[in-house]
């Protein structure tokens, strides 16, 4: 196996789909490909390519199968390694695309490059890799949503020791690391003797300077619990005041039939509780458009309920049939053109709704984390120009 890694001396690409627990995981191996004195290069460049696939939706899956028919089709001579979620799922697809394709699990390609390298010695900090450092705290899910195959391809739910975290943060913020995401397929579901999210958060806080703030990716409804909330309100900014809280529907029967574990009321009470206590919260979303059965009804429901919660941001999905789900199989697949009206309106109420939220800011003081293309990412998730005199990576008090 670890001849796979032969061009790593020499030039390499990482082409990176899906989620930003995948994120995470390309920019390590890139990370650990730097450390070796490899150059990160163009497609057509490179001796190595690492494509880092997604499988949680059909439409995915097609992406992903384009990804590495593009790198094959830009690079005659590369190897080209093919890992990830839809890697997982369906080995063999990938394999018989050419001889200079190598299907590796995610797990056995990580332990390719501990062997050639530590993990303290490379870092994803830098110009090579995003402003904001994501770092994997949990992975798999133990969840079963009826169109998703991600728990099939992630298995099931495990959390990293805490103090294997705070040690890799800390090193992240001496690196000069000042925002650090925390990401997870299931991030809400983390545990480590007896230490659950809020705990995890609580260490991190204790182990970093009052210059580092924390930002809390995606976690699901049922996992956001007092002590989080807590924790969130006394930390006066250091732990973001913005959740990504996926809805994906606002029917409590369409909920019922993806097999969410909420009806549509708990979410909206769920929200109310956390701006009561956090007032300036923003809030993110995912929501699904167009999965069988969805009624015009239920449309209007869902937007409804985007209104109430006033999402900072809405990422609209139109559903895609995954095969080998449940949802898949079902007789009462929406109409393409009715999937696409829907996505249209949803995203128009989104814009609204961001620009609202954006506009009962003005005049907040918030924290913003300096990005490196002349914009800066407030607290609340908002983009705005990078304050004047600054620097990628600073973080710095601003009016909006």
């Amino acid at each position: 196996m670890a001849e796979i890694l032969d061009g790593c001396g020499r030039a390499f690409h990482v082409v990176n789909l899906g989620c930003k627990v995948n994120r995470v995981e390309s920019d390590d191996f890139a990370a650990r490909l730097l450390s070796q004195g490899a150059s990160c290069v163009p497609l057509s460049e490179a001796s190595l390519i690492i494509v880092n696939t997604c499988t949680v939706t059909g439409e995915a899956e097609k992406k992903t199968r384009k990804a590495v028919r593009q790198a094959l089709r830009a690079n005659d001579s590369a190897r080209v390694v093919v890992t990830g979620c839809a890697a997982a799922i369906d080995p063999d697809t990938y394999a018989s695309m050419s001889e200079r394709v190598s299907v590796v699990p995610k797990g056995r390609l990580t332990s390719l490059f501990d062997e050639a390298v530590a993990a303290s010695e490379s870092l994803r900090v830098g110009a090579e890799f995003p402003t904001r450092v994501g770092v994997k705290v949990q992975d798999g899910c133990n969840n079963a949503c009826t169109y998703c195959i991600v728990h099939v391809a992630r298995g099931k739910a495990w959390s990293r020791p805490l103090p294997d975290i705070v040690e890799e943060v800390r090193t992240l913020v001496g690196a000069g690391a000042r925002e650090v995401v925390l990401t997870g397929i299931n991030l809400g579901s983390y545990r480590f003797e007896g230490a659950s999210l809020a705990g995890l958060l609580k260490n991190l806080l204790e182990a970093t300077p009052d210059t580092v703030r924390f930002r809390v990716s995606s976690v699901e409804p049922r996992d956001v619990d007092d002590a989080l909330i807590d924790l969130m309100a006394r930390s006066n900014g250091r732990i973001c005041r913005h959740l990504h809280l996926p809805l994906q529907s606002g029917s409590s029967r369409v909920l019922k039939e993806m097999a969410r574990p909420y009806k549509a009321d708990y979410f909206e009470n769920l929200v109310a509780k956390l701006r009561a206590a956090i007032p300036s919260l923003s809030l993110s979303t995912d929501i699904i458009v167009g999965f069988p059965g969805e009624t015009e009804e239920d449309f209007l429901e869902t937007c409804r309920v985007a209104e109430t919660c006033r999402f900072s941001k809405i990422h609209v999905f139109r559903y895609s049939k995954r095969e080998g789900t449940p949802a898949a199989k079902r007789t009462d697949q929406v109409a393409p053109e009715v999937k696409a009206d829907r996505a249209k309106r949803l995203e128009a109420l989104g814009a609204k709704l961001r620009a609202d939220d954006f506009a009962a800011r003005k005049g907040m003081v918030e924290y913003v984390l300096v990005e490196t293309d002349g914009a800066a990412t407030t607290e609340s998730y908002h983009t705005i120009a990078a304050p004047a005199q600054t620097l990628p990576g600073d973080v710095v008090e601003c009016v909006l």
